[in-house]
This record gives structure tokens, sequence and C-alpha cells, in this order.
């Protein structure tokens, strides 16, 4: 939708650009309109497309894991000293932070196979490390 909408408006405003009526006088309003539509369409394509490589993912450090979503997205932090518990199901990770708050973090994020078993590993080394509790959604063995 928001494609179809871009492409409209740069439609539009290349008609009131190149319109003839429009040819001999100049109207710096125009050119401010078609440019603020082509920036519009490079904001949607970024953000729909994986034009500077996978901007979506999930990471995993000895001191926060860190989600984010897209290019214009902003980062969801949780700090590891923060978490009481962990879920791992096949398709998510369900954090229980210590005032009882729960964050879901969609794995299907994750592309390679490989880089889903090091997230869980990693989540149940410092679940050691840190003292809070891993659980696995039953029947499900990584």
């Amino acid at each position: 939708m928001q494609l179809v909408l871009a492409l409209f408006w740069i439609a539009w405003a290349g008609t009131l650009l190149f319109a003839q009526d429009t040819a001999g006088q100049p109207n710096y309003f125009y050119y401010v309109f078609f440019g603020l539509a082509v920036v519009f369409l490079g904001y949607v394509v970024l953000q729909n497309t994986s034009v500077f490589g996978v901007q979506s993912y999930i990471e995993v450090t000895r001191q926060y894991i860190v989600q984010k979503f897209g290019v214009f997205r902003t980062k969801h932090i949780i700090p590891i000293p923060d978490i009481k518990a962990v879920h791992i199901s096949p398709l998510a990770l369900r954090v229980t932070l210590l005032d009882e708050s729960k964050v879901y973090l969609d794995l299907k994020q994750v592309r390679k196979k490989k880089d889903l078993e090091k997230i869980k590993i990693e989540i149940r080394d410092l679940a050691s490390e840190h003292n809070f509790s891993v659980t696995e959604a039953a029947g499900y063995n990584a």
C-alpha cells in the first residue's frame, strides 16, 4: 500500500511539474513536492526490503539481549541482570523480567538454523551465569 501511495505521489508531482500549463513558469513548490515524493519512495523501499542486508535481528551478548525489527525501528534492549526467566519455544523466546513483565522475542527473525541454535545456547549459558531459569517447550529438543 505504501509503495502504491509513493508511486501515485510521484506521478501526481510529475504531472504538476511537467504539465504544459506550468512549463514556462518555474514553480519551486512543485520541485519540493516531487523531491519529497522521491524521498518517501526511498523510505518505503528501505523499510520493506533488505537493500543494505538484513536489518531485523536478535542479538545476545553478556550484558543484554537486543531485538530490532527494521531499518527505521528502535531497538528493544533487555538487560541480562533484569531477567527472571526465559522460556524457549520453537518460534519465540518469552522473557520474564524481575518486575514480572513479559517480553516476547520472535525467533522467525533469525534466518539460519545455526544462528538460532547459537542464540539458544547463549541463553542457556547466561542462565547458569546470571541465575535465571530456562524452560523449553514440551517435545522440543534443541
